[in-house]
């Protein structure tokens, strides 16, 4: 490595040595897991959808085009056989040694937990978890897979992925223990999130600690509050930090 990046990497360590850091990640985390972002549009894209993302991701669409949400999800949101990568695992293992006090993040892909951490802030949801409109009845990711079409329950109703759509408020109890982690850090790290989505991105302004590290491979609006920045891929940046562990 070299010696300026070196440097960054030696003190980003030395900040996770002192303890009580929280860390806030996106969809960057787990691009490296195989799974892009759903934002993302390739030239197939607009072959086979007659919407922009986010349209298809509202509660709007949900609500008034159920099937046609349901196509989209399946196909670009769910990959059940994602492993964690490097990231995940790095974290995971901070937060065993104690060193990081809680995840945030606003994936809905399990990836944390998968890896090992236990303390995890699922700010948008999961598609791990899905229930019934009607009955209330809990559905794994699997039989929302199996169903063809729009998945219902025994009962008739609708199975709804346990995901945060636009239009949807935060759950109000994952949302106060994030505020409340970020609050009593004394680093937070951001990783794999440019801070677009609101109100997610806002937690960055309750931040009263010492540290800001950010890594992420695009600029985001808190790069000028950084004391630690990095452009390099997530997994390389955890993998070379942990490795002087």
């Amino acid at each position: 490595m070299n010696e300026e990046y070196g440097r960054r990497i030696e003190r980003f360590r030395e900040i996770l040595k002192e303890g009580n850091a929280v860390f806030f990640g996106g969809a960057g985390v787990s691009t490296e897991s195989g799974i892009p972002d759903f934002r993302s549009t390739d030239g197939l894209y607009a072959q086979e959808y007659d919407y922009p993302p986010e349209t298809m991701v509202s509660h709007t669409f949900f609500t008034l085009k159920t099937a046609e949400f349901f196509r989209f999800y399946k196909n670009k949101m769910l990959f059940p056989n994602a492993e964690p990568n490097a990231c995940h695992l790095a974290l995971s293992q901070l937060e065993k040694e104690g060193n990081l006090s809680a995840v945030l993040t606003q994936n809905i892909d399990g990836l944390h937990q998968k890896a090992g951490s236990k303390k995890v802030f699922e700010l948008h949801g999961s598609v791990w978890r899905n229930y019934c409109l009607k009955c209330k009845k809990p559905h794994t990711m699997y039989e929302v897979i199996a169903k063809n079409g729009v998945p219902t329950c025994d009962c008739g109703g609708v199975i709804k992925p346990d995901v945060v759509l636009y239009e949807e408020p935060l759950d109000n109890a994952v949302w106060a223990g994030a505020l409340g982690a970020v609050r009593k850090a004394n680093t937070l790290i951001v990783g794999g999130t440019s801070l677009v989505v609101y109100p997610a991105a806002n937690l960055i302004r309750e931040f009263n600690g010492e540290h800001i590290v950010v890594i992420n491979r695009t600029p985001t609006s808190a790069d000028e509050l950084a004391e630690v920045l990095f452009s390099e891929d997530i997994g390389k940046v955890f993998t070379d930090v942990m490795q002087g562990w």
